[in-house]
């Protein structure tokens, strides 16, 4: 069959042949329709995320949607080498499967899933979200924050704070559901008084020195507890973070990503995101490529728009 290889860490996917799956013992063979690139899957791809194996070759990506042999609809997840998802059929625990609701077009499901989950999990099994809570999405104008700022409204966040690096999306995301939309320069200046309004919960999508800087306001505003959750680091690994931080106030610091919920939990996230996707317009830009350009969409791929190949 065919699939999108990676043969040695660091090295591009390549389309090529690789052996058919065989199900064993609490597995299911998929048929893939669509899967998506992510920031994960690329890094897993590359060797470099902490979850990412040492077993090569293997099939590049993490998750995507397909059929059963009875021709179900089904997301799935697969994250054990070398069985990824971006291949004509691929092999999958049969608990990391989901049904998909049957109004919910699986190539939007495929590019909504990945970032989707990132919100959902944090909110609501890290941060525990509570109806009329403020939540502050760092580093919202990526496709994972715009989606949080909508999921964050449907999960009944009270108001919801965004911010980022372009302006032009900033506005966007006011149409979309964000109270608050502040360039990564003007937030300094305005989280005194944002954290004196108060802010219940942050999900950082981006480290660095504006997740420092909301860190340091949180605890300026005293002894209010403030859920920081930290998802991803496109500012940056490391931080100077002081200990007395996290002494003197309040400030609850977590992470959200694979190993912070169970995998039973993780499933159960994209589930339930899924489920709300039917009913709720968590739609993201996105372009469908064949599975045979994975070589070049690879290094074409854009963050405005997410790449999901089709089979």
């Amino acid at each position: 069959m065919k699939a999108a290889i990676v043969s040695a860490a660091g090295e591009l996917p390549v389309y090529g042949d690789f052996p058919e799956p065989q199900a064993g013992e609490e597995q299911v063979v998929v048929s893939v329709k669509a899967a998506a690139i992510s920031q994960l899957a690329k890094a897993r791809a590359a060797g470099t995320h902490y979850s990412a194996g040492s077993r090569y070759p293997f099939i590049a990506g993490i998750d995507g949607t397909g059929t059963l042999e009875n021709g179900d609809p089904v997301y799935f997840l697969t994250l054990n080498a070398p069985w990824g998802s971006m291949a004509e059929r691929t092999l999958v625990p049969a608990a990391a499967l989901v049904p998909l609701p049957a109004t919910l077009d699986p190539v939007l499901a495929a590019a909504i899933a990945n970032p989707g989950m990132s919100s959902w999990a944090a909110l609501t099994r890290r941060a525990r979200l509570q109806q009329g809570e403020t939540v502050l999405i760092n580093g919202a104008t990526g496709t994972s924050g715009g989606l949080a700022v909508r999921i964050a409204r449907h999960l009944g966040a009270g108001k919801i704070i965004a911010t980022g690096r372009n302006r032009a999306v900033l506005d966007q995301l006011r149409a979309q559901g964000a109270d608050i939309a502040l360039t990564l320069d003007e937030l300094p200046r305005a989280l005194p008084a944002l954290m004196k309004e108060g802010v219940d919960v942050v999900l950082d999508y981006l480290w660095g020195l504006s997740a420092l800087d909301i860190m340091q306001a949180a605890v300026a505003g005293g002894e209010k507890v403030v859920r920081f959750v930290q998802i991803g680091s496109l500012s940056g690994q490391e931080i100077a973070l002081h200990s007395k931080l996290l002494r003197s106030s309040g400030l609850t610091l977590m992470g959200s990503g694979l190993g912070s919920v169970s995998d039973t939990e993780l499933i159960a996230c994209i589930r339930e995101m899924l489920t709300a996707a039917a009913e709720s317009d968590f739609s993201i830009a996105f372009q469908m490529r064949p599975l045979s350009e994975v070589t070049q969409a690879w290094q074409d791929e854009d963050s405005r728009s997410r790449t999901v190949f089709t089979l």
